[in-house]
């Protein structure tokens, strides 16, 4: 309890609520959220989905020390997924950082045959009208398409694609990357949300019938920061 005589002095309560706000996290400012535990072992709440045979994923040690998510795929598409709502008002902002052995380089990944990736990280979001499926956006390391490019998935409609890396050139790096999904969904569908339902990644080499090995650090949601601006 503050004592009385602390609550008649104004400067000294501004500065005991100031305090306060600070160290108490989600008072008044939006705290950074960790989705994706990968450092600390933690696969808790990321479901296996399965689109063709079978994705491996596993928790790896590398030789740092660091423990992140490794994804091997043979002809196989699967993912994981995780439920959860993530308010867009207040932590618009994707962070990742993953690898890659080597890009899956199919015959055109604008097409069907081609549509695999040896890394993606998406979200999902509501579609518009009561029985519409989610839309999605799809980060991926592309094979050909340059940094930048983006375009609609070849199966559908509800999901579009960008490439924010691309090519064996940076292949064996850690990149990390931050995107403003509220700001990009409206970019590839035309219109606002205020909220997200899932986060999802995918190793697959289904259609091209090839072999990927990628590695997923931990995924986080925070709230915009004067680096987002410019976007």
């Amino acid at each position: 309890m503050i004592p009385y005589r602390i609550l008649k002095c104004p400067a000294i309560v501004l500065c005991v609520l100031t305090a306060f706000l600070i160290l108490t996290p989600g008072v008044l400012l939006a705290q950074e959220i960790v989705l994706g535990r990968f450092s600390a072992g933690d696969l808790s709440g990321w479901e296996p989905k399965s689109f063709e045979g079978e994705t491996r994923y596993r928790l790896v040690k590398l030789r740092g020390g660091e423990t992140v998510l490794e994804a091997v795929s043979n002809a196989a598409a699967s993912g994981l997924v995780l439920k959860r709502k993530i308010d867009l008002t207040k932590t618009p902002i994707l962070i990742w950082r993953w690898r890659i052995e080597r890009p899956v380089d199919p015959p055109d990944e604008l097409s069907k045959e081609g549509d695999d990736f040896a890394a993606r990280v998406y979200f999902l979001a509501p579609g518009a009208g009561w029985l519409s499926f989610p839309d999605s956006v799809v980060y991926v390391w592309a094979s050909g398409q340059p940094v930048g490019s983006a375009w609609p998935n070849p199966y559908t409609k509800k999901a579009h694609m960008v490439a924010v890396d691309s090519g064996a050139g940076l292949a064996g790096q850690w990149r990390t990357h931050r995107r403003n999904m509220r700001e990009d969904f409206r970019r590839y569908f035309g219109r606002d949300i205020t909220g997200i339902t899932h986060i999802a990644i995918m190793t697959d080499t289904d259609n091209s019938k090839l072999s990927a090995r990628g590695w997923y650090g931990d995924i986080r949601v925070a709230p915009a920061g004067p680096e987002d601006k410019t976007r």
